[in-house]
């Protein structure tokens, strides 16, 4: 850390404190040239996740957005909303671990479909068929295939 004074880089600290709940470290240093003192403040910098459209556009990652998508999905069925968003947030902590800081798109909808495939295969179909742009029935016959398969009639 330069000293604002005398620009000499070299300091020691006098005093640090944790302000506003611990989201910010308040530092006195005094330089050892000019012996001035200053305070810095040290924060974790917080990177806003961005979402690559199909179209190439970037935009912020938006919680509410995906949380909306997928309560849409579960429309009339029997699903509760902390259900989803729990969901949401499993998401968006698995975002946030496995992308720097931009996401495409495709991910984000691939990610929704594994978590509704386990809430409600009637929500997995209703995304996936607005998701994967389904223009005809041979398309969801395809994707309801391995869920009849899979279950025990």
């Amino acid at each position: 850390m330069k000293c604002p004074h005398c620009k000499h880089d070299d300091d020691r600290v006098v005093d640090s404190r944790l302000t506003h709940e611990g989201g910010v470290v308040r530092r006195r240093r005094e330089c050892l040239q000019c012996f001035q003192r200053y305070t810095t403040y040290e924060r974790i910098e917080e990177t806003p996740l961005r979402v690559i459209k199909k179209s190439g556009e970037r935009v912020r990652f938006e919680r509410d957005r995906v949380l909306a998508g997928m309560v849409l999905a579960c429309e009339k069925l029997p699903v509760a909303f902390e259900t989803l968003d729990m969901a949401t947030g499993r998401i968006e902590a698995r975002i946030q671990e496995e992308c720097d800081r931009e996401v495409e798109s495709s991910v984000i909808g691939s990610l929704v479909m594994y978590e509704l495939k386990d809430i409600d295969p009637v929500a997995y179909i209703r995304f996936a068929s607005v998701y994967r742009e389904f223009r005809d029935i041979k398309q969801f016959l395809e994707e309801l295939r391995p869920l009849i398969d899979g279950e025990q009639v």
